[in-house]
């Protein structure tokens, strides 16, 4: 099986997709196993299935923010 160079694209108000093999750890520093070879994480905070996406982005309404441009402005 080949392995893919890992690849994180941050979408915009929405989840990090994480493609290729990475290994996930949770907050207590024990590996996540990863459902799929493509994983979408939350960034929101509230999809009830953390680490993964579930959505729930969408009906929060959840934004990003150019934090740079935030701080340069």
């Amino acid at each position: 099986m080949t392995e893919y160079v890992p690849q994180i694209t941050a979408c915009k108000d929405g989840p990090l997709l994480v493609r290729g093999a990475v290994q996930i750890l949770g907050d207590d520093g024990h590996v996540v196993d990863s459902p799929r070879r493509t994983v979408a994480l939350c960034r929101c905070g509230a999809s009830a299935i953390k680490p993964w996406c579930d959505g729930t982005h969408k009906l929060i309404r959840f934004a990003t923010t150019d934090e740079a441009a935030s701080a340069d402005g």
